[in-house]
C-alpha cells in the first residue's frame, strides 16, 4: 500500500475511534442527566418544604402576636377591678398568689380560642351565700381567666364556652361559676344559649371565667403546681356536634413558679398523655430526633420522626396505675408523621403498634391508656398528621439488658374511623437502636 493510502487509512481509523469514544461519552452524559435532574428535583422539593415550614412558623408567630395584642387591648389590666368585685361579692379578703399573661392559642382554621391571661387569687372569709362552689369552706381560691374567641372567617360559627379545668388530685372537674363577676364581663354571657352561641363572621369576643375551689382543693392545686384546661372546638352548624372544626385542645395553667419551671422543663418531651396531664416526672435517658426515615404502608407514608426514652416517676395519684412495675418505669415514646394519600380518614386511637426489644426476642404493645387520642383524633384523607406511640418497660430489665440491645418499633395495621383495616393487614418496622 502506498504511503498516501496508509495515511488515509490511519486517519479513518482515528476518526472511528474518536467517534466511538464520543458515543460512549454521550451515553454517559445521557445517563447522568436523569440523575442530575433527580438531584435538582430533590433540592427543589427540600427548599419548597423548608419554605412551607417557614411560612407556617411565620403564621404561628403572627397568630401569637395577634393574641398578645388582643390581650393587651382587651383588658388584662381589668383583673384588679374584677378581684375587687369578687371581694365585695363574697365579703372575703383577696390575695394574689400567682399570675401569668403570656397568651396560649388554639387554632381552628380561621377561628381561634386564646387564653390571654390568668391569675390565682386566695380568698379568706367567704360569706355563706357563696360557700357552695368553695366546697362549703370559708377559705379557698379562684383562678380568674381571660379568654378571647375570634372568628376571622366570612361565615358565622358557633362556640359554646365549656372550658373545664383539672389538676392532679382534684376532687372534680372545674367549670365557670358565673356569680363572681359582673354580667357584662362573663364569656358565658357573651356566648350564650339565648343567642345560639353564635360568633358572627369577623367577630371577636373577650370575656372572663372563674374557677372557684375550697381551701383543701386549693392546697392540692398548689401541690400539683399546674392545671390543664380542655378547649372544645367551634362548630360550623348550629346545634350540630358533627360539624366540629377540629380536635379539642388544651391550655396549661401554672399555679406557682415551681409549676412554670416544670412546664418549661417538660416542653422538651413528646406530648404523650403522661406529659400533657402531668402524671409525674420524666428524666431523659436517650433520644434521637429528626430521623426522617419513611416507609410506605399501602396508601400512607409513615415517617419516623424520632424517639425518647425516659425514666418515669408517677405522682401519688397515678402510682396505682403502675403498681405492677416494682423495679421502676421506663417509657419509650415514638413520634411519627402520617402522610395520608388514601381516600379514608385514619383513626389515631385505632392504630396498632408494638416495640420489639432485646434483639427481637421480646416485645410489648403500645400503651393506649397513656395516649391522649379519642374517636375524634384523625388524619384526614389527603392530609398529614402526627402520631405518638408509647411503650412501658421495666427499669431494672432495661438497665441490665435492654439498653444495650437492639430495639425496633412496628406500626400497623392502620384503621379508618369505622375501625376497618386500610393497610391490608400489613405493618412497617423502624430500627430505633
Amino acid at each position: 500500500m502506498s504511503k498516501k493510502w496508509m495515511a488515509i487509512a490511519s486517519a479513518l481509523m482515528a476518526a472511528l475511534i474518536i467517534g466511538g469514544c464520543g458515543s460512549d461519552n454521550d451515553k454517559a452524559s445521557s445517563d447522568e442527566k436523569p440523575k442530575a435532574s433527580e438531584e435538582k428535583k430533590d433540592t427543589e422539593k427540600k427548599k419548597a418544604d423548608e419554605d412551607m415550614k417557614k411560612d407556617e412558623d411565620t403564621k404561628k408567630d403572627e397568630k401569637k402576636e395577634e393574641a398578645e395584642e388582643t390581650s393587651a387591648e382587651s383588658g388584662a389590666n381589668e383583673f384588679p377591678d374584677l378581684i375587687s368585685y369578687m371581694e365585695k361579692e363574697t365579703q372575703a379578703k383577696a390575695n394574689v398568689l400567682f399570675e401569668a399573661d403570656e397568651p396560649q392559642v388554639q387554632e381552628y382554621d380561621d377561628v381561634s380560642v386564646s387564653l390571654d391571661a390568668y391569675t390565682l387569687v386566695e380568698l379568706k372569709g367567704i360569706s355563706a351565700d357563696h360557700k357552695i362552689p368553695f366546697n362549703d369552706e370559708t377559705d379557698g381560691g379562684v383562678i380568674l381567666a381571660q379568654y378571647t374567641v375570634k372568628n376571622s372567617s366570612d361565615e358565622d360559627v358557633y362556640y359554646m364556652p365549656s372550658l373545664y379545668m383539672n389538676f392532679t388530685g382534684a376532687s372534680k372537674s372545674y367549670n365557670d361559676y358565673r356569680y363572681l363577676l359582673p354580667e357584662d364581663k362573663k364569656l358565658t354571657a357573651m356566648l350564650s344559649p339565648s343567642d345560639d352561641y353564635v360568633l358572627k363572621a369577623g367577630e371577636t369576643k373577650t370575656g372572663y371565667y372563674t374557677y372557684p375551689m375550697g381551701k383543701a382543693d386549693l392546697e392540692k392545686a398548689m401541690d400539683a403546681s399546674t392545671a390543664a384546661i380542655d378547649v372544645q372546638a367551634p362548630h360550623t352548624k348550629k346545634g350540630d356536634l358533627g360539624s366540629t372544626m377540629g380536635d379539642k385542645g388544651r391550655f396549661t395553667v401554672n399555679l406557682s413558679e415551681k409549676g412554670a419551671e416544670k412546664t418549661k422543663a417538660d416542653a422538651k418531651f413528646y406530648p404523650d398523655r403522661v406529659t400533657k396531664e402531668n402524671m409525674g416526672d420524666k428524666k431523659m435517658l436517650d433520644e434521637k430526633q429528626g430521623i426522617g426515615k419513611t416507609e410506605k404502608l399501602e396508601k400512607v407514608n409513615v415517617t419516623l420522626d424520632g424517639y425518647q426514652i425516659t425514666e418515669f416517676t408517677p405522682n401519688s395519684d397515678e402510682a396505682p396505675r403502675f403498681e405492677n412495675f416494682k423495679n421502676g418505669i421506663i417509657l419509650v415514646t415514638v413520634k411519627y408523621e402520617l402522610d395520608n394519600k388514601g381516600s379514608d380518614d385514619l383513626s389515631l386511637s385505632s392504630t396498632r403498634s408494638k416495640l420489639t426489644v432485646n434483639d427481637g426476642s421480646q416485645y410489648t404493645l403500645a400503651e393506649n391508656m397513656l395516649l391522649d387520642y379519642g374517636n375524634d383524633d384523625i388524619v384526614k384523607a389527603g392530609e398529614k398528621g402526627e402520631l405518638i406511640q408509647i411503650y412501658v418497660l421495666d427499669k431494672e430489665q432495661y438497665d441490665k439488658i435492654l439498653k444495650d440491645k437492639g430495639m425496633e418499633a412496628e406500626v400497623g395495621p392502620l384503621a379508618n374511623t369505622e375501625y376497618a383495616d386500610v393497610s391490608a393487614g400489613k405493618n412497617v418496622t423502624f430500627k430505633l437502636k
